[in-house]
């Protein structure tokens, strides 16, 4: 049997709702799932065939460490997403390096744009952490400059009507082959809980949207165990992406019957060869 690392950062699983469903699978599938907090100085990395790298939600205060961690373990077993991808997408000014549209993004406090409504959040985030929404263009510039003077880097982007009109689309890989796509609860929305954010619909992808998403995966040679694509339209209706999230993505594996069996299969073919 395959035996493999659900990589952590919480050994209770009280926040990862996606844990005991994905470990079902990859058992149906002849993989042998162990729950691994990352930070473990203790674990012993080289008794696994690969570490899975999921739900590390705390890596965003300790990146660097995050990083040395994934280097380290890479070296004695198979890392899935590798250590090279965590390193480029944990960081958000990846999109610069995009070739694609994107969500336009302003990179600094200093002349930001004139937009109806402004997003700012920090390149290294998780979730909505540290994030805003505003029409106020002085408290977008100085949300940012607070950003700037921490250390970080801040992300300016105009808050799309569209979000909330035809939502966000996630398209959802494993091993690059498409398993499902949904369409995400707005994040920034009044009244929105943090419950809500995690809640979405099945959603048919369209076709300019598979397209685009495809040609973004094309572009990165590593192996991809799993990939989500979240893309919006812009003003004119085109498709952009706003994250592709590649290290820690929530993979609403519970909402169509496939997309567990998907991803256990995926880990095998990666595996096993």
């Amino acid at each position: 049997m395959i035996s493999c690392a659900y990589v952590t950062f919480d050994a209770n699983a009280a926040l990862d709702d996606e844990r005991d469903v994905a470990l079902a699978a990859w058992a149906e599938a002849g993989i042998e799932g162990t729950p691994v907090v990352w930070s473990d100085p203790g674990v012993d990395w080289s008794r696994f065939d690969a570490a899975v790298v999921r739900s590390v939600w705390d890596y965003t205060d300790r990146r660097a460490e995050f990083l040395r961690w994934a280097e380290r373990v890479e070296g004695q077993t198979r890392l899935l997403n590798p250590a090279a991808i965590l390193r480029g997408n944990t960081d958000k000014t990846y999109l610069r390096d995009l070739a694609a549209p994107t969500v336009p993004t302003h990179w600094s406090a200093d002349d930001l744009p004139h937009w109806p409504e402004y997003v700012v959040k920090p390149a290294i985030s998780a979730g909505a952490k540290d994030t805003i929404r505003t029409a106020d263009r002085a408290v977008a510039e100085a949300h940012a400059r607070s950003l700037e003077s921490a250390g970080r880097t801040a992300m300016i982007q105009p808050y799309l009507d569209m979000v909330e009109a035809e939502g966000e689309t996630s398209l959802l890989y494993f091993n690059r082959r498409l398993s499902h796509a949904v369409r995400r609860t707005p994040m920034l929305t009044p009244g929105k809980s943090d419950a809500d954010n995690a809640r979405a619909v099945v959603r048919e992808p369209a076709p300019d949207q598979v397209e685009l998403a495809e040609k973004v995966l094309a572009a990165i040679p590593q192996a991809l165990l799993y990939a989500r694509v979240d893309l919006v339209r812009l003003a004119d209706g085109a498709p952009a992406v706003i994250e592709l999230e590649l290290t820690e993505p929530y993979l609403y594996l519970r909402y169509t019957p496939s997309a567990p069996k998907d991803f256990a299969l995926a880990l095998r073919e990666l595996v096993a060869g």
